[in-house]
């Protein structure tokens, strides 16, 4: 029996970028009616016309390359408190399937290594923000380069993430600016990833975890990802399947608000990487993750209308106590509460196409 055809759809998203919308400009209007189409299958998505130049994209690569040089120890020094999400995080010490209670077969945690960034506090003064969602980024030293170019492309990534929020608005047939109060102090973090195991000749044992099976647990994420093998994504035909990008393109998904949102009519993209091995070598792989997760107090609960099939929708919970729940698991793990069909998801996949 063949193997179902997983085909991540390429969508140009520039008329979006040049500032149209769906009700005026037809190029939109088509482009809403694609974004829509992809996120109810397969969930996942590549954008091209994008807006991002190609030398921020290469600023961000050279900064990552730039800190993940350094020696652990100095890496080490730039380690914050779990619930900060701030600075570096050494090579397991998280495993991203527990942020669905899903502990590794192996008890073993993630290999990858990241330095993480985001919105602070200081941005949006006169709210009194919380200091665990916006905390003060922890910028490493005596590494020239890093700061501008991952500030740059931070920028970059914030324009498009909005962008994408208002043509996914027009895709499910919503006002204009319906999910402006939801998004206008919105939590949004990088996390610039290294799967740190040596390059070369090596045997992995097939347990070994590059990072877990999760969701992200926002509204959408911004992926630039290099050309190297190891990312799936979880089909709705409940099989993994291996995802590259294409040239210049940018990688989409959505995140649980965006599901609880619309009831899983457009799902929560599971994902996870494998060791990265071609012709029986590791190779190096680097990714970075735009979190677009909306305001700390915006309530996540099904938008009217959402699956009038009858399913059951899911109970209200702010962003932030979402967040909290999933990084519990995340750091510490603590299994999370509550409905997570994500993790139903996962325990039915049936291996890798």
């Amino acid at each position: 029996m063949s193997t179902p055809v997983f085909d991540v759809p390429v969508i140009d998203v520039a008329p979006y970028v040049r500032g149209g919308d769906a009700r005026s400009d037809v190029d939109c209007a088509r482009v809403a009616r694609e974004l829509d189409a992809a996120c109810r299958e397969p969930g996942f998505m590549q954008i091209v016309g994008h807006g991002i130049d190609g030398h921020v994209l290469d600023g961000l690569a050279a900064a990552l390359d730039e800190f993940f040089a350094l020696p652990l120890g100095d890496k080490c020094e730039y380690r914050r408190e779990p619930a900060a999400n701030r600075g570096y995080s050494p090579p397991k010490s998280e495993s991203l399937s527990m942020s669905l209670g899903i502990a590794n077969a192996n008890e073993m945690k993630d290999y990858y290594e990241a330095f993480t960034v985001g919105t602070e506090a200081s941005w949006f003064p006169g709210l009194g923000l919380p200091e665990n969602g916006y905390a003060h980024n922890n910028w490493p030293v005596g590494v020239p380069g890093f700061r501008a170019g991952v500030e740059r492309y931070f920028a970059a990534a914030q324009r498009l993430a909005r962008i994408m929020m208002r043509a996914f608005t027009d895709a499910l047939g919503l006002e204009p600016g319906y999910f402006d109060s939801m998004t206008d102090h919105s939590i949004e973090v990088l996390k610039m990833n290294n799967f740190a195991l040596p390059e070369g000749d090596i045997e992995i044992s097939g347990e070994l975890t590059g990072m877990g099976a999760h969701s992200d647990f926002g509204i959408l994420t911004v992926l630039w990802a290099d050309q190297v093998p190891g990312l799936q994504v979880l089909g709705r035909d409940g099989i993994w399947h291996d995802v590259a990008p294409a040239d210049g393109a940018l990688l989409i998904n959505l995140g649980d608000a965006m599901a609880r949102w619309t009831n899983d009519s457009w799902m929560s993209t599971v994902h996870r990487v494998d060791p990265p091995i071609r012709d029986g070598r590791i190779q190096r792989r680097r990714s970075a993750a735009f979190f677009f997760d909306g305001n700390h107090d915006a309530v996540v609960e099904p938008l009217p209308g959402a699956r009038a099939d009858g399913a059951p929708g899911y109970e209200p919970i702010t962003i932030a106590d979402h967040i909290a729940m999933k990084v519990a698991g995340l750091r510490a793990g603590v299994a999370p509460r509550g409905d997570l069909r994500e993790a139903a998801r996962v325990s039915a996949a049936r291996g890798s196409a």
